[in-house]
């Protein structure tokens, strides 16, 4: 065989180099796509999260009674059924209407890896992260997650439309 026949061989920094990056690159791809951080990307739950339409964002006031919130004709909260993802300095709560003077208020940070949940599907809050379905009433319809959401207190005043939650 000819020299020119023989195909070169990287140096042995060049192999260390380029293997140490590739190993790098794995490790990391492996961390983030098992990081449950903060929401968003491709969930892997059964309950497929990403796949859930998002809660409507309304904003909620805090006072000396806990956080309140105007239900008037144009909010997410207006028919019964509805839902809303209320953001206050309190903290986020997700909030559905059970019936016309009944609401739920839960927290809004999953059991499983405190991902805020952001998803509405079917009467069912969905979590971004991994894909945990929780119904109305806070409890866990599919995991991973395995403890029901904290409930907080409501009290609905109609001739004022106004929502009080007791965080």
């Amino acid at each position: 065989m000819e020299e020119a026949d023989v195909p070169s061989q990287p140096s042995r920094r060049s192999f260390c180099m380029t293997a140490c990056h590739a190993a790098t690159a794995a490790a990391i791809g492996t961390v983030l796509q098992s990081c449950g951080g903060g929401g968003g990307g491709n969930p892997t739950g059964p309950g497929g999260g990403g796949t859930a339409p998002q809660l409507t964002q309304i904003n909620g006031t805090v006072t000396g009674l806990g956080v309140t919130v105007i239900v008037d004709s144009t909010s997410p909260l207006a028919p019964v059924g509805g839902a809303a993802l209320v953001r206050s300095a309190a903290g986020d709560i997700l909030v559905s209407r059970m019936a016309q003077d009944a609401f739920t208020a839960l927290t809004a940070i999953c059991t499983h890896e405190a991902c805020t949940i952001t998803g509405f599907r079917s009467s069912t809050y969905v979590c971004p992260c991994h894909g945990s379905t929780y119904s109305t009433a806070g409890s866990v319809l599919t995991g991973p997650a395995t403890r029901s959401l904290r409930t907080f207190p409501t009290q609905f005043a109609a001739n004022t439309n106004t929502l009080t939650i007791s965080v």
